[in-house]
């Protein structure tokens, strides 16, 4: 192992994952507990799984102290999938729901709600290019629900208070890129979900955190894989889960734990965006950051240079040093960095080393 050599992965999604987590799953890749078989090999229905599955909620439920009255699903489809399984689950015929539109995720979200029924934009920042959070809301007293996402991972800006939906107006919140990255209230919101492949495992599971009072609201004859109240009754096991998905959730929030918890792991995330946008305030302007000092993102810090054709050799010379994944997304150009939970403080000190030496050069 002396001689593996691991990129300093700032990649958007999926991401990296911590390496004694990587190097657990190798160990029990062929041999998953003296069972004589790998987890992605096993049955869902054994005991061993259920055991897995069931702990792997268990630390998730201690870390972010879910409330009893809350169901965690586990569910494939990603959290693309739940742009529309949302509005099918919890917005009545008839009725609207308002969405706060700050970026690219919030806005497909609100595209695929539209699709089914009507919806309305509580704000939208498509004018200011979407480099912060809106200074005001036009919300809906009547809205079957109020839905937000905490952190656009394209445009690189983070929600850090929680948007005060009307009395009556459920809370809904997109936390996919920002998940397990800070503590969270849950019981502020009805539903709360996420993609794992940014913070705690690979792509393939989406993890949802649904009041158990909302499942009332489920209309009868959905797909019944896309009806949360299938879901909720058969703990995620109505059909076969995406087993390796989980298992790497699970062993994920064992490492959470043993890094102080979430509030370790938020100082551990401020340190390392801190770090990052220091380096873009002390270069007199020739990195620019996107979002607007106060909606910063801890997550993905996406910035300019002067044009664009340093902006591709940036990339390319970082690439060359083994710093992957610090292109931004080719609906917005410039360039991004990641620095989701498994990042250490080490990849982004070789970043920002990097940074100040591209500037002598190219500045």
């Amino acid at each position: 192992m002396s001689e593996m050599k691991r990129a300093h992965n700032f990649n958007a999604g999926p991401a990296g994952l911590p390496l004694e987590v990587m190097l657990q799953a190798q160990a029990e890749l062929l041999d998953y507990k003296g069972t004589g078989m790998s987890i992605i090999e096993m049955s869902h229905r054994s005991k061993e799984f259920e055991a897995m599955i069931n702990e792997a909620e268990a630390d998730m439920r201690e870390l972010l102290a879910i409330p009893a009255n809350y169901k965690v699903l586990f569910m494939q489809g990603g959290a693309s999938l739940q742009f529309s399984t949302i509005p099918m689950n919890f917005r009545p015929a008839g009725a609207s729901a308002d969405y706060i539109v700050t970026g690219a995720w919030s806005k497909k979200a609100l595209q695929e709600a539209q699709k089914l029924g009507a919806v309305h934009a509580s704000a939208d920042m498509k004018a200011a290019n979407y480099n912060g959070l809106p200074a005001s809301l036009a919300l809906d007293p009547k809205a079957a629900y109020l839905y937000y996402c905490s952190n656009e991972t394209i445009h690189g800006v983070e929600f850090f208070h929680t948007p005060k939906a009307p009395a009556g107006v459920e809370l809904i919140c997109d936390s996919s890129s920002d998940f397990m990255s800070r503590p969270v209230d849950i019981s502020q919101y009805a539903y709360f979900y996420a993609g794992a492949q940014k913070n705690v495992g690979p792509a393939g599971v989406v993890i949802g955190i649904l009041r158990e009072d909302m499942l009332a609201r489920v209309p009868a004859n959905l797909p019944v894989m896309l009806d949360y109240k299938v879901q909720a009754e058969n703990n995620s096991l109505y059909n076969t889960p995406p087993c390796f998905s989980i298992y790497m959730v699970g062993l994920v929030m064992k490492w959470i734990k043993k890094m102080g918890g979430l509030a370790g792991i938020e100082a551990r995330n401020t340190a390392k965006s801190g770090l990052i946008y220091k380096t873009i305030d002390s270069s007199g302007g020739f990195f620019k950051g996107h979002a607007q000092p106060e909606a910063r993102s801890r997550m993905n810090v996406t910035f300019r240079l002067p044009t664009e054709e340093l902006e591709a050799q940036f990339a390319a010379e970082a690439k060359k040093q083994n710093m992957i994944g610090l292109k931004g997304h080719r609906s917005v150009g410039g360039l991004r960095a990641s620095i989701y939970n498994a990042v250490e403080l080490s990849d982004v000190e070789v970043l920002t080393q990097f940074m100040q030496e591209f500037q002598k050069k190219n500045g």
